[in-house]
């Protein structure tokens, strides 16, 4: 039997599911439990898909069931197989009632509580019955969330060059600033040296980041030592809130000074922070056919983001 007969005729939605529940689950008792049925059931469907591929799908580990090297091979393209599926259900919907629909994206901390929860305020008066899951994380755990299918765009820090499997956009860069609250008696001054904050109490992202790397840098290309914070945050609410306090300074990106609103109890300090610009855009997975709401993301972001790249900072 030829290769698309045995895809065709024999080889069946149901089961594929099945093997990824399986997987997933890690036990064939545990996946029956989940798609309210049978063990025997599972076992069937299991046994069924691989005589339709022709190859042994599972084995049994210390770990539980463990896909074989066949079985990973067709889960690799069975995710592809249910998302494009998925995906054309979600383009019925919202052809049929563009006012519904749901997306999920991700973005870091930073530009989730700047471009993308601008444009989600704007979204959502047109649309109040969408739905938005943001899911959030870092550059890299965002490459993995799309790889896996389980978000659509990903509005992060772009690297240079981009992986081989996603597409990137750049909508804008922007550096970092130094903020202050309106009490602190730094507010008032119309010039700043950074040698001269040096000593001051600090708060921004955890070592390790790729905000804390540009913070040291910054400090290195001043000539100077880079200080420790006090608090290091990945919330950039926390940093802001403790600059708008009076007693500390926070480093953020300076675009979130804008978006969605400019911060009445901060500002920023007329300090340079050299070397800190960084690309902000959308990373999409290649080859994956955006769902018509995720277009419509993509579309206002871009309109948002225009004032942004022309800004001089």
């Amino acid at each position: 039997m030829q290769l698309s007969d045995r895809i065709g005729r024999r080889m069946k939605l149901h089961d594929l599911h099945v093997l990824m529940t399986v997987v997933q689950a890690g036990s064939m008792s545990k996946a029956a439990s989940l798609l309210n049925t049978t063990q025997s059931a599972i076992s069937r469907s299991i046994a069924e898909l691989e005589n339709a591929v022709g190859a042994r799908l599972l084995d049994r580990g210390r770990r539980g069931v463990e896909p074989t090297q066949y079985g990973g091979a067709l889960l690799k393209r069975g995710i592809v197989v249910f998302d494009e599926l998925k995906q054309g259900m979600q383009d019925i919907e919202f052809l049929s009632d563009p006012r519904a629909g749901e997306l999920r994206l991700g973005g870091g901390p930073t530009v989730s509580e700047g471009i993308v929860l601008t444009v989600i305020e704007k979204l959502s008066r047109q649309y109040p019955r969408v739905v938005f899951h943001v899911a959030p994380g870092g550059t890299l755990a965002l490459l993995d969330e799309l790889r896996a299918r389980r978000i659509e765009l990903a509005f992060a820090q772009l690297s240079d060059p981009a992986p081989d499997d996603m597409d990137q956009e750049v909508l804008f860069e922007e550096p970092l600033v130094v903020v202050a609250g309106m009490e602190n008696p730094w507010a008032h001054r119309r010039q700043v040296r950074l040698a001269e904050l040096v000593k001051e109490p600090w708060t921004w992202p955890p070592p390790g980041t790729a905000h804390d790397a540009l913070v040291v840098q910054a400090f290195r290309a001043s000539g100077l030592e880079p200080p420790r914070a006090t608090v290091y945050a990945e919330a950039i609410n926390m940093q802001t809130r403790l600059a708008a306090n009076g007693r500390f300074l926070a480093i953020v990106p300076a675009f979130i000074m804008r978006l969605p609103a400019k911060h009445p109890t901060l500002k920023v300090l007329p300090v340079e922070l050299p070397a800190t610009h960084r690309q902000i855009g959308i990373i999409t997975l290649k080859n994956r056919t955006l769902s018509p709401l995720a277009q419509l993301f993509f579309e206002v972001a871009r309109e948002v983001a225009k004032p942004l790249a022309k800004t001089k900072w």
